[in-house]
């Protein structure tokens, strides 16, 4: 099992700016100290791969800084070469972690999760949508067919819906706080909505029943997660009302499922707004640690 980090790439941001991009350096640090033989750093993404999943004028004027300042505002993130670069490792990273679970049964991107991007324009935090360009990369290559998506960063997964929408091929699950951002959004295969303050009892039976209905009626080549970090009652932005011991249990099913199905498993970190940020951090922690542990090699951070 591979893990990839892209905090060696900067993403320059003007001071008091709200996205955490501090996050990923730390989090890079604590799995560096747990399981530094596993540790790669993220290849860029190709043009060419990242017109499989998006329009190539948004690829072009993206790459070239000729993009409509409107979008960026929709980003939400000041362009530059560094964001682009940044935005190419973070997509490289998640194909990357693919590759490994194909091979190894497991895969981790210490970033990724950019859900909000669609066909012709980013949103939310999200340049390009490493999810829908690594599926579509795996399969033009021919290494899968079918792909399921359990999309758990509190935030629906809007831009990878609509990538895949009307795709019998790829299952796409968003579990997600019914009145939170994205307020235009586009329906997933199976879309959960939960009520502001859902707590661990609720989420996890939600969970269950979505897992248990992919599992029913899906048989997919490889599985991304997404394992935000937003659920936890400590996020900004989450509105719901999870513990860390909520979120351990929540990454459990996932893990559970696809040990039992012997399905690939691709994991990204998705979103977390904690303050102070190292609870983010501790959770996304969590995560890779449970996922470690799994596959043969103990730590803690």
């Amino acid at each position: 099992m591979l893990i990839y980090r892209t905090d060696q790439f900067a993403m320059p941001l003007p001071p008091g700016h709200r996205f955490p991009a501090e996050k990923y350096a730390l989090l890079g640090q604590a799995v560096a100290s747990m399981a530094p033989d596993r540790l790669a750093e993220a290849p860029a993404a190709t043009p060419a791969e990242l017109m499989l999943a998006h329009d190539a004028d948004y690829v072009g004027r993206m790459l070239d800084g000729s993009v409509a300042p409107a979008i960026m505002r929709e980003i939400g993130l000041p362009w530059s070469a560094d964001l682009v670069e940044r935005s190419r490792r973070s997509v490289g990273a998640t194909l990357a972690a693919a590759r490994s679970a194909l091979l190894y049964g497991a895969g981790v991107n210490l970033a990724g999760g950019t859900h909000h991007a669609g066909h012709a324009k980013g949103g939310g935090f999200c340049v390009f949508n490493d999810v829908a360009v690594s599926i579509r990369v795996l399969q033009q290559e021919g290494l899968i067919r079918r792909a399921a998506v359990i999309d758990l960063d509190v935030h629906q997964g809007n831009g990878t819906a609509e990538l895949f929408s009307g795709d019998a091929r790829v299952f796409t699950l968003s579990l997600h706080g019914e009145k939170n951002f994205p307020f235009r959004r586009v329906a997933s295969t199976l879309d959960v909505n939960l009520p502001d303050g859902t707590g661990d009892a609720d989420y996890l039976a939600a969970l269950k029943q979505a897992l248990a209905t992919l599992a029913a009626g899906f048989q997919p080549d490889i599985v991304f997660y997404l394992a935000g970090a937003d659920p936890y009652s400590g996020d900004r932005l989450g509105r719901l009302n999870l513990s860390l011991a909520g979120l351990q249990q929540r990454d459990a099913c996932v893990f559970d499922l696809c040990e039992q199905k012997q399905w690939p498993l691709a994991v990204m970190m998705a979103g977390g707004y904690a303050v102070p940020i190292a609870d983010t951090v501790a959770i996304h922690c969590q995560t890779v640690r449970a996922l470690l542990a799994r596959h043969s090699l103990k730590g803690a951070c």
